[in-house]
């Protein structure tokens, strides 16, 4: 998302070729560096990204030796020095968020340090543009999962394309934000290297890790050469050749959908294996049906989404259901007490639902975005700013024999792809909110900022207030610098209409007689939903304002009968959060409390909990054991839920998102009965 003037400086740098693009999404968003937020939700949180993490993502990859292997890729000497292949990746995702806050916030220190990280990574560059420091280093002793020759072991293990990806997206990042070439020259020098080994009648292969599809097509973006478009879509078009694992066999890691590889990509109807590889995947199958006007390729990416939202994502918008091979489970398989929900696979999803959004303009897709958004992704990183999660729980119990999933967060892992992907998207947020097709401003995400665009060739000026998301009252003014005429779209979230998801995997207990009131200039005015959007389609005067007040009542989610482990239970939603009850603040635990239909919420604001959260209150049963009566009862207890984003900031302890409205039956265990079953 450039700024104009750095955009025209890549198109005049590219010549002609760049100005022969003619396919493209048809709504574009508003760039990031047009929208200065002032909000107390999001400004925050992307200050401290700013201040804390990545800084801490710079001084983690000093002290984990992830520099290092630059270094001694440079000198061609030494011992890779840290685990994995593709470590390399954690550099170049955390310089991508560095120029984007760089983008938005200058900062002389920051950026020196960067041009220090891109000399060495050039340093590591080998003359024909290879860049891969787990062989560089020592080619006759190549990391175990390289392999002894170049690609050989692409597809299942090297990474070495995947490496690429990450490179050509913070190359295109950081010379969008400082108009510097260096790492796009590294970067380009890399992709025309690819370009000549990869494609028809060269070598074959459809890439292990998917994010290369991606980044070659920014790197066409930036530079108008049709080359690295075409070699995006041929890796796209190499999925379904490999023939060397059974298809039918049932292991995740021995059969080509795990790499979304046991069939053409155009074949492909439903969202398998490694989530974070396959939402990489259809975020590039989008982007290329974009640029190419490829009908097939947009129809299978149609029918991917469709069977995702449909069947395959938890309640708070995570996906990758399985910890074995991080990945999709089959339909409606969204077990709770051992859900993955990778971080990363929620940032894919953010990438993947925005380009959704810009082929069809319609507010699912930002429904999805922002149900993840505030959900599912941002709790993958504390309060702090530097702790984290990889895989974020559904549920978490003390109980013996009980699965635990990682109910501590941490500062970084071998495998910190997660840290580094949240470094580099928050800064990107605010081209989320707004987006153009024509005379057509699309308001997608509710966050107060001031931004100045050209509408239909008029410049306006939009400032959106709020308190979102603890508040639905929504005001926005629209300044134009003379009388101007457009349609300013606003999107009307699904939840608010009574829609708790785009499809019947999740809906709401009961319905809602709340509507959505919408005033200009303080009068009630008549509007058209168009694909989700409240149309005012006028000529607009300097300070108008449109007042959309959304209902905020607290609903019950209940999922579609087929997900085995929520039936029976419900879940809580507040506007677009979802909420959790935690150990902390329900006396120690969270999976004793039940919640009948008759239980009755109240919402109050607490600025000293959590750094702000509003809670949810009410009196429900608890379920108590008394083992010296040899008992069992429920008594009255006050449940406390707060928002799902905020839980593991204080300390370990029991969660759950899904509440029993009843007991149905009890069945008693002895210890060794639980881990036997446990073992299964």
């Amino acid at each position: 998302m450039p700024t104009p003037k750095l955009y025209l400086l890549g198109l005049l740098l590219a010549g002609p070729a760049a100005l022969a693009q003619q396919l493209d999404y048809p709504i574009q968003p508003v760039p990031f560096t047009q929208v200065k937020l002032t909000d107390n939700f999001w400004l925050p949180r992307l200050k401290t990204n700013t201040n804390t993490t990545i800084p801490a993502s710079f001084a983690r990859c000093e002290s984990t030796n992830r520099v290092k292997n630059f270094e001694m890729a440079a000198a061609k000497e030494g011992k890779f020095a840290t685990t994995f292949p593709f470590d390399d990746t954690d550099i170049y995702k955390t310089i991508e968020g560095a120029s984007y806050s760089l983008a938005l916030e200058p900062d002389q220190k920051l950026a020196e340090y960067v041009d220090g990280l891109i000399k060495k990574v050039g340093a590591a560059q080998e003359p024909d543009g290879y860049l891969y420091t787990a062989r560089t280093i020592d080619p006759a002793h190549p990391h175990p999962w390289a392999g002894q020759e170049r690609w050989e072991k692409e597809r299942e293990l090297s990474h070495e394309l995947y490496n690429s990806g990450h490179l050509y997206e913070a190359a295109v990042a950081h010379y969008q934000a400082t108009g510097k070439r260096t790492l796009l020259d590294i970067a380009l020098k890399n992709a025309d290297l690819v370009c000549s080994v990869f494609g028809p009648g060269k070598r074959l292969v459809a890439p292990g890790h998917e994010i290369v599809e991606m980044g070659l097509v920014k790197l066409y973006r930036v530079t108008g050469q049709r080359k690295y478009l075409t070699t995006a879509k041929f890796f796209l078009d190499a999925r379904g050749q490999y023939k060397g694992y059974d298809p039918k066999s049932p292991d995740a890691w021995k059969n080509g959908s795990y790499w979304q590889d046991d069939k053409p990509v155009v074949a492909q109807t439903e969202a398998e294996g490694h989530a974070v590889r396959a939402e990489y995947l259809y975020s590039a199958m989008a982007d290329v049906a974009a640029l190419t006007g490829d009908k097939p390729l947009l129809t299978a990416v149609d029918s991917i989404w469709n069977n995702m939202v449909a069947k395959k994502m938890y309640v708070t918008g995570g996906t990758g259901a399985v910890p074995s091979g991080e990945r999709f489970g089959a339909d409606y398989e969204l077990p709770n007490t051992t859900a993955y929900n990778e971080t990363c696979a929620s940032v894919a999803d953010v990438y993947w639902q925005q380009r959704m959004f810009q082929l069809h303009g319609q507010s699912k897709y930002v429904d999805v975005l922002e149900k993840v958004l505030y959900n599912g992704l941002l709790s993958g990183v504390g309060l702090d700013g530097k702790s984290f999660f990889y895989s974020n729980a559904m549920q978490i119990s003390n109980s013996i024999g009980f699965p635990q999933t990682e109910p501590a967060r941490a500062g970084w892992f071998d495998c910190s792809c997660c840290p580094t992907n949240l470094a580099r998207l928050f800064p990107s947020l605010p081209g989320y909110l707004y987006a153009q097709r024509g005379r057509d401003l699309f308001v997608n995400l509710f966050v107060s900022s001031r931004s100045n665009l050209t509408v239909n060739k008029q410049r306006v000026e939009l400032v959106q207030q709020n308190n979102y998301p603890w508040d639905g009252g929504l005001h926005f003014t629209v300044n134009p610098a003379r009388a101007a005429a457009f349609a300013l779209r606003l999107r009307v979230p699904g939840w608010a209409q009574g829609e708790a998801i785009p499809s019947d995997l999740y809906h709401f207990a009961q319905p809602s007689a709340d509507k959505v009131q919408l005033t200009l200039n303080g009068q009630p005015v008549a509007y058209q939903l168009r694909d989700g959007y409240a149309v005012l389609d006028r000529t607009w005067h300097r300070g108008d304002v449109v007042t959309m007040t959304l209902p905020m009542a607290v609903r019950r989610v209940v999922a579609n009968p087929l997900v085995k482990n929520d039936q029976g239970k419900v879940a809580l939603q507040r506007g677009p959060l979802m909420y959790c009850a935690e150990w902390a603040d329900n006396q120690g635990r969270a999976n004793n409390l039940l919640l009948p239909p008759t239980a009755t919420f109240t919402a109050t604001y607490r600025p000293e909990l959590l750094n702000g959260v509003t809670t949810l209150t009410a009196t429900v049963p608890a379920v108590r054991v008394d083992a010296t009566a040899n008992t069992i009862q429920t008594t009255p207890q006050t449940l406390t839920a707060i928002p799902y984003y905020a839980w593991a900031n204080r300390g370990k302890g029991e969660m759950t998102v899904w509440f029993p409205a009843r007991v149905v039956d009890v069945e008693l265990l002895t210890r060794s009965e639980l881990q036997a079953e446990q073992k299964k």
